[in-house]
C-alpha cells in the first residue's frame, strides 16, 4: 500500500492548522508556505475536507480555515480513507458484500485481511493531536550542551 501525495499533504495540512489553531482562521497561503506545498495542490485538498464537515472556511479579509473539532477528534485513518478512498492492500478487500470471487479458495485472503486490520487498527488509533504530542516531546529532548 502506497499513499498518495493528497493524502499526505492532507494530513501536513491539518496537522499545520491543529498546531495553529490558537490563531484563528488560516489562510492557504500561509500553511502552503509552512508545509512547503503548492497553495494550487491544497485548493484541492480543502474540497474533500470540506465535505467532510473538517474544516471551517471563513471568507474575506481574516479569511481561511480551521478545524471544526479539537486534534484529539480526526484519526490518521479516517482522514487517509478521505483523500485515498481504501486503506485495504489488495483491491479484492474493497468489493463488499461477495468480495472476490476466488474467496472460498483464496489461500492468501486470511493473510491479507490480516494485514488490512493491523493498518487500519494503527491506522485508526492515531489522531492528530497524538502527532503533535510526539512531535513536541521529540523536540524538547532533542537538544545538545
Amino acid at each position: 500500500m502506497k499513499i498518495s501525495t493528497k493524502g499526505r499533504y492532507a494530513l501536513r495540512m491539518l496537522i499545520d492548522l491543529a498546531l495553529h489553531q490558537q490563531d484563528g482562521f488560516i489562510a492557504l497561503k500561509d500553511i502552503a508556505s509552512r508545509q512547503n506545498i503548492s497553495k494550487k495542490y491544497l485548493e484541492q485538498i480543502v474540497p474533500i475536507l470540506n465535505k467532510s464537515n473538517i474544516l471551517q472556511a471563513n471568507r474575506g479579509f481574516q479569511g481561511g480555515y480551521r478545524l471544526v473539532n479539537p486534534p484529539s477528534a480526526y484519526t490518521v485513518g479516517s482522514i487517509l480513507r478521505l483523500t485515498e478512498g481504501s486503506l485495504t492492500p489488495i483491491a479484492c478487500l474493497d468489493w463488499s458484500p461477495e468480495g472476490c470471487e476466488r474467496r472460498n479458495e483464496c489461500i492468501t485472503l486470511p493473510m491479507w485481511q490480516g494485514l488490512s486490520k493491523v493498518i487500519a487498527d494503527y491506522l485508526d488509533n492515531i489522531t492528530l493531536q497524538d502527532i503533535i504530542d510526539d512531535y513536541q516531546a521529540r523536540s524538547v529532548n532533542n537538544y545538545s550542551i
